[in-house]
């Protein structure tokens, strides 16, 4: 009786707070980053544009010398090859060039990795995440005594109806798990990231957020994002970690705080109707009643 109260109390909350569902994934034919969710990640997209600034002038100088180089000295346009053997100009322009090139890319890039690796002091929320072959195991840190922790598998697609995300393009193959990692919106959330011992190394990777951080065995690393939208999130492990290293997505949803109080609150005693009760709201905000009706019938 408990774990149905829970549940409906969580459908109900979900139901006043419902939200329109939107994935992050990645698009076909993308060329581009993904959009950002953090503000980590929106100085990744603008560091990026910003090198194309330097990348493509260098790369067209460079082409349009190498097609003077073909055209004006070649052996039958040049026969008598110059004695030239030093020119004072080019030596300290190409001296000079680079190492101003190199100070415009090295500022803001050492701008960018300070606000990556200095995690806040204080943040809303830990998350530890231990990686194993071949899924992900989450754990809240500091919630009470029993802290709330999961596994996150793949999802399969003959699980798909059972779990209620049959929709592919909110739940795409490949990147749709079973217990996504809930989160609330605007918050500074920390991750320490390790993999089981005796395990192999992965990588945590969670493009719109701007971060990655390896996994190692024995070793706990950390990171950091404050997600500044609700939304479905998809990431994967980015280290080489053997045979099912592509069957092992990573699924963030953002919701807001109610959401996620409602969530956590129901999940300590029901993860299952937790998850559905917060679909409900997020994916099909009209179904949230029916899903409170069946629960507590």
């Amino acid at each position: 009786m408990i774990n149905r109260a829970h549940a409906v109390l969580a459908a109900l909350a979900c139901l006043l707070f419902a939200s329109n569902s939107f994935a992050d994934q990645p698009a076909p034919w993308q060329i581009d980053l993904q959009p950002a969710a953090s503000p980590i990640m929106e100085q990744i997209r603008w560091f990026e544009h910003y090198t194309l600034w330097f990348v493509v002038p260098i790369t067209l100088f460079v082409l349009a010398l190498l097609v003077v180089v073909v055209m004006r000295f070649r052996a039958s346009a040049n026969p008598v090859a110059t004695t030239t053997s030093h020119n004072s100009a080019i030596e300290i322009a190409w001296t000079v060039g680079p190492v101003l090139i190199l100070l415009f890319l090295a500022i803001p890039s050492f701008n960018l990795l300070t606000a990556q690796l200095t995690v806040p002091a204080n943040p809303d929320l830990t998350i530890k995440a231990t990686a194993t072959q071949w899924q992900w195991n989450y754990e809240y840190e500091g919630e009470g005594e029993d802290p709330l922790a999961f596994d996150s598998y793949l999802l399969k697609d003959g699980d798909r109806a059972a779990a209620g995300k049959e929709d592919k393009s909110i739940y795409p193959r490949l990147l749709a798990v079973d217990n996504e990692l809930v989160l609330p919106v605007n918050k500074n959330i920390r991750v320490l990231v390790t993999a089981a011992p005796s395990d192999v190394i992965h990588a945590f990777a969670m493009p719109s957020f701007g971060i990655k951080v390896d996994a190692v065995p024995g070793r706990l690393n950390e990171t950091w994002f404050r997600a500044e939208r609700e939304g479905l999130f998809y990431g994967q492990c980015s280290e080489l970690c053997g045979k099912d290293h592509a069957f092992m997505p990573i699924a963030i949803r953002i919701v807001s705080e109610d959401q996620y109080n409602a969530w956590s609150q129901a999940a300590a005693g029901d993860l299952g109707g937790a998850y559905k009760a917060l679909m409900a709201s997020v994916d099909r905000p009209a179904s949230a009643v029916q899903v409170a009706d069946n629960v507590s019938n």
